[in-house]
């Protein structure tokens, strides 16, 4: 697989724990994650390592039963499950209701610190802003980054402010300067191109558990990247909308298929409360 289709185990992992386990307290077994991610390519060392690396991370807890391993959600994870489920249900592509509140970020660190100046704009970028100018970053809607700065160790060298533009401002502009917006166009395009087709076709059982399983990865990761820029200020061909009614009329296809190669394959266990 090739471009937006070359997703990371661990991305699929969350998507797969997020569909399955979370809300549900439960955890499963990790011969079903392995079974499951066979299918969708993805040999068994690599689902292993997968495994072990989460749990190191604190993304899963392991539940031992009898001679079986089952893997459950730890705070962590259900944190970053439950904003990927705002993003793709609540939030959604396309931003209507943008009441011209911008939050500005400005920061002035020490030339010799290039990996937290790198750390904070990966972080910014992470959070939907963008560069207006060097040491100062925009992002639309009234978006909280103490949390994000404190952990950085940053809040000395970070102002941020909430703002509107003057009347005489040019946002359309000011947006296209500020976001590479060809390239979150192109994947949104490239998404409608890889998945229309199957609006109309109907895949096996097992595959579908597979297909959604992608879908939903995809989706998220392109979601992610946008910063959700008011839709008034953007060109009039944006394609956020299509992409998202096919992602959800794909989803809505496969996902009675999904459900039932879900209870015919995942051996899922009561998640025991924590030591």
């Amino acid at each position: 697989m090739t471009g937006e289709e070359s997703l990371r185990p661990q991305s699929l992992m969350l998507t797969f724990l997020g569909d399955q386990v979370l809300g549900r307290d439960v955890c499963v077994y990790s011969g079903s994650v392995i079974d499951v991610f066979a299918r969708a390519g993805i040999g068994e060392q690599a689902t292993r390592s997968t495994l072990t690396r989460m749990v190191g991370r604190d993304l899963l807890r392991r539940q031992r039963e009898g001679r079986r391993m089952y893997f459950g959600l730890t705070e962590r994870s259900e944190a970053v499950l439950r904003d990927g489920e705002r993003r793709i249900w609540q939030d959604g592509a396309v931003n209507r209701h943008w009441d011209g509140t911008w939050t500005l970020l400005g920061f002035s660190l020490p030339e010799s610190w290039q990996r937290q100046r790198h750390d904070l704009r990966s972080q910014l970028t992470w959070s939907g802003f963008g560069p207006l100018f060097n040491g100062l970053w925009i992002a639309p809607g009234e978006v909280d980054v103490s949390a994000l700065v404190a952990e950085l160790g940053l809040s000395a060298h970070v102002k941020v402010f909430r703002a509107h533009a003057d009347t005489g401002t040019d946002i359309g502009q000011m947006i296209e300067e500020t976001w590479e917006l060809s390239e979150l166009a192109g994947s949104y395009e490239g998404f409608v191109r890889r998945w229309q087709p199957w609006e109309d076709d109907l895949p096996e059982a097992d595959e579908a558990l597979v297909l959604r399983l992608r879908l939903q990865t995809e989706w998220l990761r392109i979601v992610r990247r946008d910063p959700r820029l008011p839709v008034k200020h953007l060109p009039d061909d944006w394609p956020a909308e299509q992409a998202e009614k096919t992602f959800r009329a794909v989803h809505d296809r496969l996902s009675p298929l999904a459900r039932d190669a879900s209870e015919r394959l995942l051996d899922l266990v009561p998640a025991r409360p924590q030591p």
